[in-house]
């Protein structure tokens, strides 16, 4: 999409200006085929980032309401972004998320599902590992540390330090037939605890304790 690579070539441009930007792990990026980034969400820079400084075109999911805002609904409706109505079961946008996988394209989702507003991450929701089982896509976690002080820095004139560290990217294992609530929070706490693993201690939250994780569901790419 035009517009799209024209934004991500606008936002390239000011977070040089803005940020002391320092990514790791962008190697472990497919290039192709469908893909889940798996973002932790605790302002709006955070979807933002991830979109700007992939080597491919991503397709964010974002919250209905922002698409109502006057300036920024003009702006996400630009960039191709997914609305999705949070607190409720969303088939319109599941059913858009997964036409996006299955033309082999890339999608943007923070399973937490809402901004935490805090660094430390919230319990995962069950609509990225449903969304990653049917399309039978493989995900890739994307932490990203610093973004909570950037309106602190912005308002003193000061680049904030941001760092992005790109996981390895991984599948859930195959199951028999209808995956089942029980299987899907199962699936989600593994993945989240991958995506926990990158983060500072201070931004793990509620997978504070790693010694908990499990990859019994994961395959590794």
């Amino acid at each position: 999409m035009l517009t799209r690579r024209l934004s991500n070539f606008v936002l390239r441009v000011l977070f040089k200006l803005l940020l002391k930007l320092e990514v790791l792990g962008l190697e472990n990026v497919p290039l192709e085929g469908p893909l889940i980034l798996m973002i932790n969400h605790v302002n709006f820079l955070d979807p933002v980032l991830a979109g700007g400084i992939m080597p491919r075109e991503v397709v964010p999911l974002s919250k209905a309401e922002l698409f109502r805002h006057p300036i920024l609904g003009i702006l996400v409706r630009l960039y191709g972004a997914l609305p999705v109505r949070r607190g409720k079961v969303d088939r319109w946008a599941l059913r858009r998320s997964l036409e996006v996988l299955r033309r082999g394209e890339a999608l943007l989702m923070a399973p937490e599902g809402t901004r935490s507003h805090v660094p430390g991450l919230q319990r995962g929701r069950n609509g990225m590992a449903y969304i990653a089982v049917r399309a039978e896509s493989p995900i890739l976690p994307v932490a990203i540390v610093g973004g909570d002080k950037f309106f602190y820095n912005l308002k003193r004139l000061r680049r904030t330090p941001i760092k992005v560290i790109i996981g390895k990217p991984f599948r859930f294992s195959s199951g028999e037939g209808r995956v089942k609530r029980e299987r899907l929070r199962k699936l989600t706490e593994e993945a989240m605890y991958q995506l926990a693993a990158l983060l500072p201690p201070e931004y793990r939250g509620v997978y504070s304790d790693l010694s908990s994780a499990s990859t019994s569901f994961l395959v590794f790419e």
